[in-house]
């Protein structure tokens, strides 16, 4: 079976590795490389570097729109196309080339958390379980029916990057059931998503890692978490900005304006917020890096 694939972070590359064990990967398509680190230089994504390293051509279109990047893609003579956190919006002329269609692996159990961040809403709206959908894609964000699916548990104080790399490994096993029952014979049946449920993951911004004391602490242990590794919550803390890289939501009544330090020590540092406390545990000062609270505290004796 001759397969495309498409992806770009670390979370496709589980995926990437299933498929070259399971068909012919004829070329693999990225995002193209973007300016990373301190000195700016463009950087190859992991699936990039991945397909490099097992001989594979890589293209790295602006967009998928182009007709003549489509007449390139058609050339191919793809039976199937696997994307995985791709990036790109495939129009309706691209999915109609492969003989078996596109499918994606998707980081959430649809229709729950269609769109750009499922991990991290996950987390966020304190969701119990997730998972990964092997949906057939179709010209909807994460609209199309889905073929496999496997959940798992969130963990108490999991982190979004922790999960991240669960998930991948859970959507490459995932895709191996899906690819094996396909070249058996016997693709898995699409079973189209409920209206009910439906819910949009919308795009992180960076302004969303600011934490508001006014919200309740079990709120905002959750973005804590949900942010890590990036963009990493932040904060005023006694005037200054900090990040905060660790926390979590203790049960204390705290009598105290929100965002007024009620207690610090070896512990964490204790934070009145809306509702309840919220303990700070791994801090970053600006330009620094992450140091437990103990360690915040020794910096700034004559804050505390």
């Amino acid at each position: 079976m001759r397969i495309v694939f498409a992806g770009t972070p670390e979370f496709a590359v589980p995926s990437l590795r299933v498929a070259c064990e399971r068909a012919d990967v004829v070329a693999v398509y990225t995002q193209p490389d973007r300016p990373a680190g301190r000195g700016r230089a463009l950087t190859p994504s992991p699936v990039k570097l991945e397909a490099l390293q097992r001989g594979i051509e890589v293209r790295q279109p602006e967009t998928l729109r182009d007709p003549q990047v489509q007449a390139e893609l058609r050339v191919l003579e793809p039976d199937l196309i696997v994307t995985a956190a791709y990036g790109l919006i495939l129009p309706k002329k691209v999915l109609k080339i492969p003989l078996h269609g596109c499918w994606n692996v998707h980081g959430s159990l649809l229709p729950r958390w269609r769109g750009a961040a499922p991990i991290q809403r996950a987390i966020e709206a304190g969701d119990a379980e997730t998972g990964v959908c092997l949906m057939q894609m179709e010209a909807g964000l994460d609209t199309g029916p889905v073929l496999l699916s496997e959940a798992t548990a969130i963990g108490a104080d999991e982190t979004s990057g922790e999960l991240y790399e669960r998930l991948a490994e859970i959507g490459a096993h995932v895709l191996a059931r899906g690819l094996d029952l396909l070249n058996a014979g016997t693709p898995p049946l699409p079973h189209p998503q409920p209206d009910a449920g439906v819910t949009h993951a919308a795009k992180i911004e960076k302004a969303e890692a600011r934490l508001d004391w006014t919200q309740s602490a079990e709120v905002l242990a959750r973005k804590v978490r949900a942010f890590q590794p990036w963009p990493v919550a932040e904060a005023v803390l006694v005037g200054e900005r900090v990040r905060i890289h660790a926390a979590k939501a203790v049960v204390l009544h705290a009598n105290a304006v929100a965002g007024t330090v009620i207690a610090a020590n070896r512990d964490g540092i204790d934070v009145a917020c809306g509702d309840g406390v919220l303990r700070l545990l791994v801090l970053q000062r600006e330009g620094g890096r992450a140091m437990s609270a103990a360690d915040y505290l020794n910096a700034r004796r004559d804050a505390f």
